[in-house]
């Protein structure tokens, strides 16, 4: 990645969490890392600066499964199912999803596309 593309993507980053929190109506986020190989997901409380839960590709099941390709769009979604399952059983319902910078288009997608289906309200 070359220094102007870097640049610009920390400042799409910066200005996407700034329209994230001061839009938001509950201060609970999913926020979604993603790298060439795996990706991550995380359900943090602003509010208390705390990580309530967190779920990645690289899951020793989904690992096993998926022949460690976890960069890819069907991995994708088991992450974001995953995360919506374990925030439902907890009880959070309602987050804002933070894609950090990330378009939202391929694995981001597939990941957000796949909590909702699973009843996780943005």
């Amino acid at each position: 990645m070359s220094n102007k593309s870097k640049y610009l993507f920390s400042k799409r980053k910066a200005r996407n969490r700034f329209r994230l929190k001061s839009n938001c109506k509950s201060n609970i986020r999913l926020s979604v890392f993603r790298s060439s190989a795996n990706i991550y997901a995380q359900i943090i409380d602003d509010d208390k600066h705390n990580t309530l839960l967190s779920f990645s590709s690289l899951d020793k099941a989904i690992k096993k499964s998926s022949k460690n390709n976890g960069g890819n769009i069907k991995v994708a979604e088991i992450v974001g199912s995953g995360i919506a399952k374990k925030a439902l059983e907890k009880g959070i319902k309602e987050v804002y999803f933070d894609r950090g910078g990330y378009l939202y288009h391929g694995r981001v997608k597939a990941l957000a596309e796949a909590a909702r289906k699973e009843g996780l309200k943005f």
